[in-house]
């Protein structure tokens, strides 16, 4: 196997979907958001499996439909969104948009108006308080992320729609990485009480609630030892508030609806790279391997992304290195952790960094510096004596058509 590498268990992928679908109420549907790890494989197991797609730009929903997933089947997300890309999602079939404003509202309408279709969209909500137990705040504070609730209950016919643009719904994502039951049923509480609010605000426009987006916010280990996050208790809190809160929902609707990326493919992934060089430096320990931030923690600016302490692939002895980990990169940024407890290390010597199949490769700084992306490998654990895929993803400068003219 080539490295550094990013292996991906199919197996795991199908396992973490069946846990999570199971944890979740008969009747609800459950989205696959492909910022999380859009690699075609990994994609096509989950679209096999039942989930629908939540993308958020032009090239996501190109792997989406890449994957056997129709236009129609998707759901299109984003802070904002240019006018080219809402009238390519158009042009493949996409009649579902999340929506922020007003403006959003008025764009959509617009351009579905154009192009001579009716789109509905969710209007994305950002609640008065965040919840608790959140790993990133997504409510409750300053945010690109939907309209303020009370913004829209002083003027709900602003998001009322328009001729060629539907109100259908709400799109409620109230935080993310929750790894306790009781706080992820707080947020769908909280999620359930402020769509009852809304729903009686809209009402008087024309509004009636088709689809309910719950979000998700269901955790996973990242970039360190652990399994996915069992859910005891989960699918009888959700059927008890569903049944107070949207009595008669699976004959009468809305449809319920949850996302998930990490829980479904976080457990999936490992980063394998090798030990280029171990110095000490100043009466400290240094190891230096060909993976830095380039392939694994550009998300660390966005608080995702913890210390990263990777271990020995083989048999190992006692930890004797007190260790600041770095990359190649040419910047003293480039540094995983300055206090990782690992055994002695050679040049040459492979490490692994578990639980990385979620905001691994996709979302690191892949064109800083020029060094070559990291394979990735596909394997089944469900088919061990089916051979491994390996594929490369490799950034080409092309030129723009359009450029020609402009001299």
């Amino acid at each position: 196997m080539p490295t550094p590498a990013y292996v991906y268990d199919l197996a795991e992928v199908r396992r973490n979907h069946r846990r999570l679908d199971s944890a979740l109420p008969d009747g609800t549907g459950l989205l696959y958001s492909l910022k999380a790890n859009p690699h075609p494989d990994v994609l096509s197991t989950l679209r096999a499996a039942g989930a629908r797609p939540e993308v958020c730009s032009s090239g996501e929903l190109r792997a989406a439909l890449e994957a056997g997933w129709t236009g129609a089947q998707v759901l299109y997300t984003g802070p904002a969104k240019r006018d080219a890309e809402i009238e390519c999602a158009l042009r493949a079939g996409v009649r579902e948009f999340s929506v922020d404003s007003p403006h959003a509202v008025a764009q959509l309408d617009r351009l579905a108006g154009e192009a001579g279709v009716r789109a509905r969209y969710l209007l994305r909500v950002n609640d008065d308080q965040p919840v608790p137990g959140q790993g990133l705040a997504m409510t409750g504070v300053p945010s690109q992320f939907g309209a303020d609730t009370g913004w829209i209950l002083a003027e709900p016919a602003r998001f009322a729609g328009g001729e060629h643009a539907e109100a259908s719904g709400l799109h409620l994502y109230m935080g993310t990485n929750l790894t306790a039951v009781d706080d992820l049923l707080g947020q769908f509480r909280r999620a359930l009480g402020t769509a009852a609010r809304l729903r009686e605000a809209l009402a008087p426009h024309g509004v009636r609630f088709r689809t309910l987006d719950l979000g998700g916010g269901f955790g996973a280990p990242f970039a360190k030892d652990g399994t996915a996050i069992e859910l005891p208790g989960l699918c009888e809190g959700l059927e008890a508030l569903l049944g107070e809160e949207l009595p008669g929902w699976r004959e009468q609707g809305p449809e319920v609806v949850f996302e998930s990326g990490r829980y479904l493919v976080g457990t999936a992934g490992t980063l394998v790279t090798a030990v280029l060089d171990v110095k000490r430096s100043h009466d400290k320990d240094i190891v230096v391997l060909e993976s830095g931030i380039n392939h694994l923690g550009g998300m660390s600016g966005m608080r995702r992304l913890p210390p990263l302490a990777p271990r020995l692939l083989g048999p190992a002895g006692p930890d004797v290195l007190d260790a600041l980990v770095a990359g190649p990169l040419c910047t003293p940024l480039d540094t995983w952790t300055r206090g990782a407890r690992l055994p002695e290390l050679n040049p040459g010597d492979l490490v692994a960094v578990p639980n990385v199949g979620a905001y691994g490769l996709c979302a690191s700084l892949v064109a800083f510096l020029g060094h070559p992306l990291p394979a990735e490998v596909v394997v089944d654990g469900d088919r061990p004596g089916a051979p491994a895929r390996t594929s490369r993803v490799e950034l080409v400068r092309t030129t723009d058509p359009a450029s020609a003219d402009r001299v």
